[in-house]
């Protein structure tokens, strides 16, 4: 598959993915493009996944409210227009802060997020997280759970 130029206009877009909590819009996905995917995240205060890697990079750019990641032990509150780069292999955590907020991640090739979103939305009920079996699910798709 080779890339080619697109338009995705807002009507385009199929229905925001519910992954433990967060609304996952994606923007461009695996059959899109071969070099990056990319998602648009929003979450309440407190909704985050917990510490864990893979072996893809990400990117992620706070479009709106607070977030406040951890990376490779080093904790961070970020504000909007703030932008955080996590290497593949890097352990990492993030969660909205106050009130909320929105950001933009884009992975890079290789990358197995949005696969893993989608299945987390099909086998993850909305409601109190079952963390194991989220976990299981999420580790077939190449993340590694660091609680």
């Amino acid at each position: 598959m080779s890339s080619t130029s697109f338009v995705l206009k807002p009507n385009d877009r199929s229905p925001p993915l519910n992954v433990v909590g967060i609304r996952i819009n994606v923007l461009v996905s695996d059959t899109d493009s071969q070099s990056q995917r990319i998602t648009l995240q929003t979450g309440e205060e407190g909704v985050g996944p917990p510490p864990h890697c893979h072996d893809w990079d990400e990117s992620f750019y706070v479009i709106r409210g607070q977030l406040v990641f951890t990376c490779a032990g080093q904790t961070s509150v970020c504000e909007a227009g703030t932008l955080v780069h996590v290497p593949a292999g890097t352990v990492h955590a993030f969660s909205f802060g106050p009130g909320g907020g929105e950001m933009l991640e884009v992975t890079g090739a290789g990358s197995r997020a949005i696969e893993m979103f989608r299945a987390l939305d099909r086998e993850i009920p909305p409601g109190p997280v079952d963390v194991e079996k989220t976990i299981q699910v999420a580790n077939g798709y190449g993340l590694i759970s660091r609680r």
